[in-house]
């Protein structure tokens, strides 16, 4: 359908609660929503304006036709939007990444030797369900933690507690055998009480119970037997110190605290369960279509999508980031959980420090993720050549080495050269420069500076051959290495100042481009239009992360700096006091301070130190 037509069906949508639907020319659905008046909605995203994102702007250039579905109440919206994320995956939505039916723990109090089970399906059935859990590896270290400190059974005969002998968990600690009667049906719906309370994070009932049973034993003369339950006890409360999280005030509650680090299309939500006050369990979960959104509408994807199939729901749910809807969202929890849910953004606080140590962890997750992802020899050949056929390259740009600028209005201004050979970093090649002959904020005559010194380590105007025959027999000249691609962190005009070094310093044999950070759009040399690759693309994915590791590096060494010359003492800046007499002085006066308030003569009677640097040091101070 053609878009002016959009219009004359806009003044007939309804203004009710609702979810929209956006298609393609190929019906292939585009992005879901909702909203709690159809009609205003769908105007703010046809109208003419040049104030949405890049995303938006992007999704409606394709947009070729829209439907809605009309529902009762704004909940009802809510869950139909999830619904339909999940059945469609569109690809202008955060979703999760690999949404799937997640894994519980099911125990079943109605067995008559209840068991601990897995399941992906959560039904009213009268059973305790914890979860759910990001995967099955999450759930294992669950299983294999429960196993240790509570001898359950998992086996799925059927229990007369008359058979001849156990199995071999019995032996070494794992069961309790009530297979041949070692524990009785009442002993064992203990163990799985006990169970049922620690996953609930109610670890302090669990210790005061084992401990009572432990004083029994010991007062019947059962040594055996307390002695096992001391062992359990001081498990337990290992586990229990590992889950104490470190915060200034005291709380029994029970929250989940979710942190987030999105990085190109993928946002990694970190989620920490904390039952009673102590850490019991955290998981980390990917979702996709993170590019060019905004964190609020991430997170609230995630609360949605998560809390849909979530088997509890705590009282407090604190967020990384304020979600785009909070007030349907809250509405929402409240009618699953029939209870008070509060959702916390914190602004300052303990609070505000959980949420930074889930976003934390969450970074480095995603971090170690895209490490890994690139050890697939497969990927690195195709993102060389992309590369190498997108920016029309002589070779395979097989060793790449990429430069990054760092100052703080113009104080402390470092450079970053990071090489990647075979589409790997290669940390031996990194290298820092000190920027030393720009005194200003140029971010390109910096460029320039690092560059140049760069330039002055490589052959000058040889015979591509000869240069590359002379790189092979010398591979351990590190800082001679000759690359087949440098790349910029910059627009055009950091390039163009790149390139005009090179072209001085008779280094104009090794192709140059430039990676702008707001469009993420690629530039070489002579060409006006930007090179813009699919954001999806391996060859991208590989210059991001190059530009990536430069800009980390170059951050590096500039708080190394900066923290250096914050720290340096007033001492050091005066004429004439070197180390051993900066020593003294301290030595003398203990602090800078006392230093200050001392009189001229107590200065001037240390050894080595004259009146006339005496009188420097007070006018100095």
């Amino acid at each position: 359908m053609s878009r002016p037509n959009f219009g004359v069906r806009l003044a007939s949508t309804p203004t009710s609660p609702g979810v929209y639907i956006f298609k393609d020319v190929k019906g292939s659905i585009l992005y879901v929503g909702k909203s709690s008046n159809l009609q205003n909605r769908l105007r703010y995203y046809f109208r003419d304006s040049q104030k949405h994102e890049p995303k938006i702007r992007r999704m409606i250039s394709k947009l070729s036709e829209f439907e809605y579905i009309v529902v009762d109440s704004d909940p009802e919206a809510l869950i139909l939007e999830n619904t339909l994320i999940k059945k469609f995956k569109p690809p202008f939505n955060a979703r999760l990444k690999d949404d799937k039916t997640y894994p519980y723990i099911k125990i079943d109090r109605t067995e008559e030797y209840p068991q601990v089970y897995v399941t992906r399906k959560v039904i009213d059935d009268g059973a305790k369900y914890f979860g759910p859990f990001a995967n099955a590896g999450s759930i294992r270290k669950t299983l294999t933690l429960l196993k240790k400190l509570f001898p359950y059974r998992s086996c799925t005969k059927r229990i007369t507690g008359i058979d001849k002998r156990a199995c071999l968990e019995f032996y070494i600690n794992r069961c309790a055998a009530p297979c041949i009667g070692v524990i009785n049906y009442e002993g064992y719906r203990e163990i799985i009480d006990q169970v049922i309370l620690f996953l609930e994070g109610k670890t302090e009932s669990v210790l005061l119970d084992l401990r009572s049973k432990m004083v029994q034993a010991s007062n019947s003369l059962e040594f055996e037997q307390a002695a096992s339950l001391r062992d359990q006890i001081e498990a337990l409360e290992s586990i229990a110190k590992q889950q104490q999280i470190k915060t200034d005030s005291v709380t029994n509650r029970d929250q989940d605290i979710i942190g987030m680090y999105a990085h190109n299309d993928q946002a990694c939500i970190e989620l920490f369960y904390v039952r009673n006050g102590k850490l019991t369990g955290r998981d980390d979960f990917l979702m996709d279509g993170a590019l060019e959104t905004s964190p609020d509408r991430i997170m609230s994807g995630f609360v949605k999508q998560f809390y849909q199939s979530a088997s509890y729901i705590p009282s407090q749910i604190i967020v990384h980031h304020l979600l785009e809807d909070t007030d349907e969202i809250v509405s929402w929890l409240r009618s699953r959980k029939q209870g008070r849910v509060t959702l916390i953004h914190p602004k300052r606080g303990p609070n505000k420090r959980l949420v930074e140590m889930a976003a934390k962890n969450a970074e480095h997750h995603l971090r170690q993720l895209n490490i890994k992802s690139w050890d697939n020899t497969q990927i690195i050949d195709t993102a060389l050549q992309e590369l190498q056929e997108e920016l029309n390259l002589p070779r395979l740009p097989k060793t790449i080495e990429c430069y990054d600028i760092s100052n703080l209005q113009g104080t402390n201004p470092v450079g970053s050269m990071v090489v990647f050979e075979d589409g790997l970093p290669k940390p031996s090649e990194y290298r820092h420069f000190r920027v030393k002959s720009v005194k200003v904020i140029d971010d390109y005559s910096m460029m320039q500076e690092i560059i140049l010194r760069r330039c002055k380590r490589l052959p000058i105007r040889l015979a591509q051959s000869h240069i590359h025959a002379t790189y092979r027999q010398h591979p351990q000249s590190s800082v001679a290495n000759i690359p087949d691609l440098m790349i910029i962190d910059g627009g055009k005009g950091h390039l163009s100042a790149a390139l005009e070094v090179l072209l001085t310093s008779g280094v104009d044999y090794i192709p140059l481009a430039s990676l702008s950070k707001k469009n993420e759009w690629l530039h070489r040399p002579q060409t006006a239009e930007p090179i813009i690759l699919n954001r999806r693309s391996a060859a991208l994915q590989l210059v991001q992360r190059l530009r990536d590791e430069a800009h980390r590096f170059a951050i590096n060494y500039h708080r190394k700096l900066r923290s250096k010359s914050q720290t340096l003492s007033h001492i050091d800046r005066i004429s004439g006091i070197g180390p051993k007499r900066r020593r003294l002085l301290l030595t003398k006066f203990g602090s800078i301070t006392k230093l200050r308030k001392a009189a001229i003569t107590d200065i001037a009677a240390i050894p080595g130190i004259s009146r006339n640097i005496a009188i420097r040091i007070k006018q100095t101070l």
